[in-house]
């Protein structure tokens, strides 16, 4: 059974759309028009992204940006955050090989190869592996992903968790 897992047809633009990203605002959409006009990517390949980004989690299905695509906007939170986002995109590495980060070029190929039911020479597979590896230099697996905020965590209207080990304020009688 061959699995598809996320690539742009032009590689190398993933580090520039990623170094874009840092520097705009959020949208409250991230679409073709946010793409072209705000960060300077018209072209159809780099739309590619778009699809990219929502299977690693840095983009809802609606195309609303996600915690983990704010994380990576923060210098502090970029690679535990990238990481995280490989680690849910690229989740079937990871299934076969917790440290596939760690793979060498000629190991990842064969891994990524094993998964799509693809040749080592196949022209999708490359784009895979440099995807991967150009989405892998912005990643810190070394991190703890767990000081990531979370969606939970920043959601200042929800009220406490049931069963909150939260301390109450002590009422006072004046």
């Amino acid at each position: 059974m061959s699995i598809n897992l996320p690539y742009l047809p032009t590689p190398g633009s993933l580090p520039k759309i990623l170094e874009k990203i840092v520097s705009a605002t959020v949208p409250v959409s991230f679409n073709s028009d946010f793409l072209g006009t705000k960060l300077g990517f018209p072209g159809g390949n780099q739309r590619r992204f778009i699809s990219w980004a929502k299977k690693c989690g840095m983009l809802n299905d609606d195309g609303t940006p996600t915690q983990i695509y704010k994380n990576f906007r923060n210098p502090d939170y970029r690679g535990s955050a990238m990481a995280r986002a490989l680690r849910i995109g690229y989740s079937e590495l990871y299934t076969r090989n917790e440290y596939a980060h760690d793979l060498d070029d000629k190991e990842l190929t064969k891994l990524i190869g094993e998964i799509t039911s693809k040749a080592h020479d196949d022209a999708v597979l490359k784009y895979i592996v440099r995807t991967y590896k150009y989405a892998k230099d912005f990643a810190n697996f070394e991190s703890s992903v767990s000081g990531l905020p979370d969606e939970e965590e920043n959601d200042s209207e929800s009220p406490p968790p049931t069963g909150s080990t939260q301390k109450k304020a002590p009422i006072q009688i004046i």
